[in-house]
């Protein structure tokens, strides 16, 4: 399985390759950052991400796309330049049809981690080292792009086999009857009710006979 790891951001978007399995180790085929310059206009930035991301499209040629999933933060334009950038990095991805997932920071940092709540140096310190690399790359953003990489491959099994799960459970014909297999229910009683029946010589009592004793 081989990412494309995708931290988004206008200044700096992170980009990192890895390829590999889960439960085995996993290769960093290349990593590095889109830059676009703060002072440029907002449509001149985002043409500048697609091309660098276009670019790494090219060379590299993914199976999965990787991308960190905008939060809500204090900093409105920050998250505004991040969920734009994120777009750009999805739109890419599609046009080609190459399947996205988006990740959350704290999925990312349990993933490599071990806690949700681990601070960037930790991230890098254990991309470094589940990658083999001799020194954390910088700057973050790069990091953090490969930590999403091996995110998603350590995370996609499970999620495929929820996904076929899910599916499975709403294909026709899935659902069973609450009796389950192999039970036979009881059918309900019918609610309309009985005809009465006319009284026929069948329904006359029986006369009762008297035992006769012996003739005096």
């Amino acid at each position: 399985m081989r990412v494309l790891g995708i931290d988004p951001g206008l200044t700096r978007c992170g980009v990192g390759v890895v390829e590999g399995v889960a439960g085995r180790p996993l290769t960093m085929l290349g990593v590095g950052v889109v830059r676009t310059p703060a002072d440029a206009e907002l449509g001149d930035r985002l043409v500048a991400v697609e091309r660098g991301i276009e670019a790494w499209l090219d060379e590299y040629a993914p199976g999965y796309v990787a991308v960190e999933r905008v939060f809500a933060q204090h900093n409105v334009r920050t998250v505004m330049g991040t969920a734009q950038a994120s777009a750009v990095a999805m739109l890419c991805a599609a046009r080609r049809g190459i399947p996205v997932a988006l990740h959350t920071p704290s999925e990312v940092k349990a993933a490599v981690t071990g806690s949700g709540r681990a601070e960037k140096a930790q991230v890098g310190a254990m991309v470094t080292r589940l990658l083999r690399l001799d020194a954390p790359p910088r700057p973050a953003d790069a990091a953090d792009a490969l930590a999403l990489a091996i995110c998603h491959i350590w995370r996609a099994p499970a999620q495929n086999r929820l996904q076929q799960a899910v599916a499975a459970h709403r294909a026709p014909g899935a659902s069973r009857t609450a009796a389950g297999p192999g039970i036979s229910r009881t059918p309900r009683a019918s609610t309309t009710p009985a005809t009465p029946r006319t009284p026929g010589a069948a329904d006359t009592p029986r006369t009762s006979r008297t035992l006769k004793g012996p003739a005096a």
